[in-house]
């Protein structure tokens, strides 16, 4: 990965080059800024408005220059419909063929337009970057909530381009008119459904979304698998050939995610009876579902690691750890022993190979199907959601062979070990080990050598240097900062080597990030891991109800994305919807208290579908912008942005878990609202976090 100063010297075009904001220069500044704070001849106050200035001139130079190139291209067009309607009253093919090429030229420049825009915001986000990363994310403040909000901002003509999207949509329409083979000229506004089948056109597309940094259906799924696109990166730019792309392997994978996810929400709906059957309280079902979660803070780790070598591997061994979980969960109805049943979900937490699953689409699958594949992983895992309950409430039977009791609660066990095993079968016959490039081996070859060298720490951090979590602009962030008049490269590039050091890298706007994950994820799972308890004390509901209520839960979540992610955030900014849905969230939390009226049905369902919708689109545009705002130090090693996210997420689930066994000593009548107070509690401490770094959120 090269600096963005090279880059960007590689990439201008020449005869534009006065027009680029000057980013050399701009570094420099924030650097003599910085000596001249140290050596006290300047005040803050002074940098602040002297470097705003600088900013303000820089972009209204790019502006400006973007506006007279947008005026360019539609006179051109205008004199091409003039042509256009020439040809409608005289058809000649000749004719028709060179208006085309003439469309495609025009749009081929304005795809150089857009490139220009494109390496002119991604600069402008990085010197803020730089500038917060020296004196403490104050200026990003001042700036944006002083410049991006204003009715005559031209920073937002940077980031939202105006005009541009009017010239795309008459370079669009009037190459589908001029298609060869329509025997009639169709408007794409009439057929917006048909394909954009000319090259250009679809450039042009790709080149607007990836600019506007619009989140799409299938970009808002891959945020939720934390799967982030190079923003410098362009398909032709693909690292990653055929060789290593196998299609069966990548189904397995998704496979693994969906039947993970089955595995995880399959006890629920019968986790309070089965403790009930073995002698403890209904509400040790919190302590039984998280013992899954309590394990997966320590897979996530090794798999990571192992990945970095193969994929092959870790699937198996994951596949055998959550046979044998099953199987040890099933077989403690008989042996009547609490430790088996908990011993068994430990060990299918120890067989969570999601870091697996992640590491494989983003290292594995080409460029232009990466968010489908994306997509794919976040739709096997809420169909996962979705039918691990359902599939409880189906096994609704009793009956015995030889020692061996099958039964509600006994059953999720046996079924899943099964599936797990044919699972396994399947992945030795058909998981292909993606080839690995000759540097890359000999990387490994010298690499496995030094390793017997090094401690256990020590492996641990040469098997994971590549995050999932790796956004363009943390990658080339680092590059910028490996420069003789800044930090050594050593420094800058060190990632963290354990957690004090990760702490120390997380600015507020991070701290806000992962405390929202937490929040998120610790109100969902107290609401789905105590459904089965609060709803059998207070409606008397059985596991098929509860298995059907969670059903419907799990089912909302792709209806969702698509709503927000073709609509919503197309509307609105990111750090809009994140605030909304913190509050949206905090409403579905205070309406599932019991207060003084009794406590009825709808109040329950309306209360969790709220809370539950809201977490979802939450949970996209959290992670969205978690990856936008992290240190580059944090983008590998073992401590890396995707693995604390992941930790955070995780520990939130451990502790409501914890939380809702603890509350039980209370007794039933109290768990619901003891439970939910210390989620309303985190919720609004978000909300007031959210609030006080709203402005670094760009």
């Amino acid at each position: 990965m090269v600096a963005f100063g090279k880059y960007l010297k590689r990439k201008q075009i020449d005869e534009w080059k006065g027009y680029y904001i000057d980013y050399k220069l701009m570094k420099k500044k924030v650097k003599q800024y910085a000596e001249q704070l140290q050596v006290g001849t300047q005040h803050p106050r002074h940098v602040l408005k002297d470097f705003s200035r600088m900013l303000d001139t820089e972009i209204e130079k790019t502006v400006l220059f973007m506006l007279e190139q947008q005026g360019l291209v539609a006179s051109r067009l205008v004199k091409l419909r003039e042509w256009h309607d020439s040809i409608q009253e005289q058809p000649d093919i000749s004719s028709i063929i060179e208006l085309r090429e003439a469309y495609r030229e025009v749009g081929r420049d304005l795809l150089k337009l857009l490139k220009f825009v494109e390496i002119n915001a991604v600069g402008l986000r990085k010197i803020l970057k730089k500038f917060d990363k020296r004196f403490g994310y104050r200026f990003t403040d001042y700036y944006v909530k002083t410049r991006a909000n204003h009715p005559y901002s031209q920073l937002q003509q940077v980031f939202k381009h105006v005009g541009v999207v009017a010239v795309v949509g008459a370079i669009s329409r009037n190459l589908h008119e001029l298609q060869e083979n329509e025997g009639s000229f169709y408007s794409i506004y009439d057929q917006p459904v048909l394909p954009l089948q000319d090259p250009v056109v679809d450039s042009i597309k790709a080149a607007v979304d990836k600019l506007t940094h619009s989140t799409n259906f299938l970009n808002f799924m891959a945020q939720h698998a934390l799967i982030m696109q190079d923003e410098l990166q362009t398909p032709s730019e693909d690292t990653i050939d055929d060789r290593k792309y196998h299609f069966m392997s990548l189904l397995l994978n998704l496979g693994n995610t969906f039947l993970y996810m089955v595995n995880t929400y399959i006890i629920v709906p019968t986790a309070d009876d089965y403790s009930m059957s073995l002698g403890a309280a209904a509400t040790v079902c919190g302590i039984v579902i998280g013992a899954m979660a309590v394990a997966q803070v320590f897979s996530s780790v090794y798999f990571s690691a192992w990945s970095n070598r193969s994929y092959f591997k870790p699937l198996v061994f994951s596949s055998i750890a959550l046979f044998v979980g099953n199987a040890m969960y099933a077989l403690a109805y008989d042996a009547n022993s609490i430790a088996l049943l908990l011993l068994g979900r430990v060990f299918c937490g120890l067989g969570s190979a999601r870091a697996v699953n992640r590491r494989y689409i983003s290292d594995c699958v080409p460029l232009r199907i990466r968010m489908q594949a994306s997509a794919g992983f976040v739709s096997a895992s809420a169909l996962g959601m979705a039918c691990g309950p359902a599939l409880a409430g189906l096994l609704q039977t009793n009956f015995k062979i030889y020692k061996f009791t099958f039964n509600q609660a006994t059953l999720p066990g046996w079924v899943m070990a099964v599936a797990w095993l044919v699972y396994l079968v399947w992945l030795c016959f058909s998981f292909r080990e993606p080839l690995r490039d000759p540097e890359e081996e000999q990387s490994k070859s010298n690499e496995s050598r030094s390793i017997t060298e090094r401690d256990d720490n020590g492996r641990i951090e040469e098997g994971i240097r590549k995050s999932l979590l790796i956004s363009s602009e943390n990658k080339q962030e680092d590059e910028d900062e490996c420069d003789e008049s800044e930090e050594a490269p050593e420094d800058s590039r060190r990632p963290a080597n354990s957690l004090a050091s990760a702490y120390r890298l997380l600015t507020p706007s991070v701290k806000v990030q992962l405390l929202i994950y937490f929040m998120l994820k610790y109100a969902m799972e107290i609401l789905l891991s105590e459904s089965s308890v609060i709803t059998s004390y207070y409606f008397g509901w059985s596991t098929s109800s509860v298995a059907i209520f969670l059903a419907c839960l799990g089912l909302t979540v792709l209806p969702v994305n698509v709503i927000v992610g073709s609509y919503i955030s197309n509307m609105f900014e990111d750090r809009q919807i994140l605030l909304v849905s913190e509050i949206i969230v905090c409403l579905g939390i205070l309406f599932s208290f019991q207060l003084f009226i009794p406590y009825s049905v709808p109040q329950y369902v309306i209360s969790g579908l709220i809370m539950f919708v809201a977490a979802e689109v939450l949970e996209g545009v959290n992670l969205s912008l978690l990856s936008r705002v992290m240190s580059s130090r944090l983008s590998r090693g073992t401590y890396n942005g995707g693995l604390l996210s992941t930790e955070a997420g995780t520990l939130a689930r451990v502790i409501a878990d914890a939380t809702i066994t603890l509350a039980g000593y209370l007794g039933r009548s109290h768990l619901l609202n003891a439970t939910l107070l210390p989620s309303l509690l985190i919720s609004i401490v978000s909300i007031v976090a959210t609030c006080c770094t709203y402005n670094s959120l760009y």
